[in-house]
């Protein structure tokens, strides 16, 4: 092992204590702090815009001025008035490009097009009216302030988009800085927890940033293992890049000029993480380090040429890549993308209204599905007219009514606590979030089912969302009835960027039977994080096994399933199950339950087997193919006898195959026995790998009947077409 895979190994043993470092959650923050509203109309034919707005202030005139932004350096005085309305008949020429402030005996309101649509989450920055240095300046304000103990602040409902329009006349967002972005001198932007950057050009090059940095609290900066929930799509940075990040973090769609030698440089070389993904990116310059990370999957991304480490300490999967790593033990190259289909994302058009850009499907990919001035391949719609664009509030009734109408939703960043799962229930829906918006159930008696249900429906798109638990429920996401069997080859149905929670935030007793289900066939899921939370707001250790109660958190039924990037951490039985015929899965991370009290109470195959597999498929199952799976023991919260049989388990059938295989022991007495059916060893002596199995050289599993949610988890009362 590398001296930097020891010290992610013997560093990783304080994770629990950091990480159990949290404020407590307050419920208090789901109620945001009252505000003054006005509206906002255009008038097209008459290219002018009216105002109105509540009464405020004490005495005297309201004194309207207009900028091109909301942070614009110059606002133009239009006039005062007694009323509560004025119409602006020479507004600026597009649309979105007024923004008017209202002011009386000292307060003032901001009123714009944007605002409205998409709420108070959303921060729109336009340089065209800006300085450089506004945005970062605003953005690192809110990393420190937003949350509990701003860089700490996991739990908080708050969410937050930071959305930049194009460049113009060769301006960009960077307002100049040197050396690496987690340097003071870089000026920075610092992303935080449950927060996303968004390049509103019709490719990455449209945006320009200086330097991104994700700055991990634990260990002075040095450990990112709790660095979770953040997202970037569609830029270009043009200095510094450091993604230091775990899991539940996406990066997408961008252009990367430069970046550090390590994907992050703060706690040198005793710096571990626990991610991470990125896709569809092109680095131009330089090839980055993963040094320190345990594992990462990377999926069609373009690197400079080059024969260096690009770091990694147990499992890292590069997919279609262009100039990926050598094949090694630890690194596992694949040539192509057998089947894809991009996330979805907002853009300003040409017209200057919002679009949303949806990509269509791709086969055998390599490389970066865009070009320098080119989308890409797919299909263009109108945000006002296909889209229901949902805010903090909306109810399960005006979202699923909105679905029904033949809108798509757009979620903007938010906590939505609904009162019954949404439905989607047609061809080609698509729910996208921004700012892992997250979608939860409130307890009621009604109340039972999951937070997303689909039905078996072609080209349905579920895309940048959390799901919560603060209630009992069966499923959180399920994709088809149990009975689902239509074929979706030719149009299948896209998960991507998707995270289950149970528990670390409520301090109440849950039950749900399994975060995930796949009852269809032909599902694609790009980048899934499933988590039983191992530490969170709440006591740990025996009253978490009892109090955060979940299975499973994967069933997989349906056939021809394909998974890209697939983490799933902590459940209590079987934490992915795979039944449904051909699936195929590229990087699997997993960390075993870590409050297992006792192994009487953690046996599978009916008590004859030491604990539950990470990624189990069926003995009835004859054919699979998945590559790159880890599964990493950290067996700690128990009676010190606790142990795992099998990372994997596989029924000794010539066409069902695991390739690239690792386990190893972070902390804890317990072990992983054996790699792989009775084989490879065990993590009491350190690093187990098998390169390949499928001659059935191992045990083959005891046949078992595995217990499924039955179709009386299906909620009755709300009608799906067939």
């Amino acid at each position: 092992m590398s001296k930097k895979a020891t010290s992610v190994f013997t560093a990783f043993t304080f994770i629990l204590i950091l990480c159990s470092f949290v404020s407590s959650y307050s419920s208090d923050e789901i109620n945001q702090e009252h505000k003054i509203e006005g509206k906002i109309v255009y008038n097209k034919k008459k290219q002018s815009i009216a105002l109105s707005w509540p009464a405020f202030g004490v005495s005297g005139n309201y004194v309207i001025t207009r900028g091109g932004s909301r942070l614009a350096s110059n606002f133009v005085s239009l006039g005062s008035t007694s009323k509560l309305t004025f119409t602006d008949n020479k507004p600026n020429a597009a649309k979105y490009e007024n923004y008017y402030k209202v002011t009386r005996n000292g307060i003032s309101i901001i009123i714009s097009l944007e605002g409205q649509i998409f709420g108070s989450n959303m921060y729109f920055y336009d340089r065209k009216y800006e300085k450089a240095e506004t945005a970062r300046k605003e953005i690192n304000s809110q990393f420190g302030t937003i949350g509990l103990g701003g860089s700490n602040g996991e739990w908080t409902t708050k969410r937050q988009a930071y959305y930049f329009k194009a460049n113009v006349n060769g301006q960009t967002y960077d307002s100049g800085g040197s050396g690496s972005a987690s340097s003071a001198t870089a000026n920075a932007i610092e992303l935080g927890f449950y927060a996303h950057i968004g390049g509103l050009g019709k490719v990455p090059e449209a945006v320009k940033l200086g330097a991104v940095f994700t700055r991990p609290h634990l260990s002075g900066g040095a450990n990112a293992t709790c660095t979770f929930w953040r997202s970037m799509e569609n830029v270009t940075v043009m200095r510094d890049f450091a993604w230091t990040v775990s899991q539940s973090t996406s990066a997408r769609r961008m252009s990367i000029e430069s970046t550090s030698k390590y994907i992050s440089d703060v706690g040198k070389d005793n710096f571990w993480g626990s991610g991470g993904f990125i896709a569809d990116t092109h680095y131009t310059s330089s090839r980055p380090n993963w040094a320190g990370q345990q594992q990462w999957y990377t999926r069609n991304a373009t690197f400079p040429a080059g024969s260096g480490a690009m770091g990694g300490s147990y499992s890292m999967v590069w997919q279609g890549c262009i100039n990926p790593p050598k094949a090694d033990d630890t690194n596992a190259p694949i040539s192509t993308t057998p089947i894809i289909r991009e996330k979805p994302f907002l853009f300003i058009d040409d017209d200057g209204e919002y679009k949303v850009f949806v990509p269509a499907w791709q086969k055998d990919r390599v490389g970066v599905s865009w070009s320098a001035t080119a989308m890409g391949k797919g299909k263009i719609q109108d945000l006002l007219t296909d889209w229901y664009v949902a805010k903090a509030g909306d109810t399960d009734v005006e979202i699923n009514n909105a679905l029904k109408a033949g809108k798509n939703i757009f979620f903007s960043p938010g906590h939505y606590a609904l009162n019954a799962p949404i439905q989607v229930n047609r061809k080609d829906a698509i729910l996208l979030g921004a700012g892992i918006a997250s979608v939860t159930l409130e307890p009621t008696e009604k109340n039972t089912w999951g937070c997303i249900y689909a039905d078996d429906k072609d080209g349905i798109i579920i895309a940048g969302l959390l799901m919560d638990s603060f209630n009992s429920t069966t499923y959180q996401v399920r994709i088809g009835a149990e009975d689902a069997n239509a074929d979706h080859v030719a149009n299948p149905i896209l998960l991507t960027d998707i995270t289950c929670r149970v528990g670390g935030v409520q301090s109440k007793n849950i039950q749900i039977h399994t975060s995930m289900q796949i009852n269809s066939n032909n599902v694609v899921g790009d980048h899934f994080w499933l988590w039983r939370a191992d530490h969170g707001s709440q006591s740990g250790g025996n009253a978490r096994w009892l109090r955060d109660r979940c299975k499973n958190g994967l069933i997989v039924t349906g056939d021809d399933v394909t998974l890209y990037a697939l983490f799933a951490e902590h459940y209590q039985e079987y934490e992915v199950l795979w039944l449904g015929e051909r699936g195929r899965t590229y990087f699997f991370q997993n960390e075993p339950p870590y409050d297992a009290p006792n192994q009487a109470s953690w046996s599978s195959q009916g008590g004859k087997v030491e604990g539950y597999s990470a990624f189990k498929v069926a003995n009835t199952v004859k054919e699979h193919h998945s590559i790159g799976l880890g599964s990493y023991a950290v067996l700690t919260g128990t009676d010190g006898k606790v142990n795992k049989k099998n990372g994997f388990e596989i029924p000794n059938r010539p066409g069902v195959k695991l390739e690239k295989m690792c386990i190893t022991r972070f902390a804890g007495t317990g072990n992983i026995l054996d790699v792989i059916n009775g084989i490879g060893g065990s993590t009491a002596t350190g690093v187990k790998r098998v390169a390949l199995y499928n001659n059935g050289t191992g045990l083959q599993p005891f046949d078992e009947e595995f217990e499924l949610p039955n179709r009386e988890s299906y909620p009755r009362y709300i009608i799906m077409d067939k």
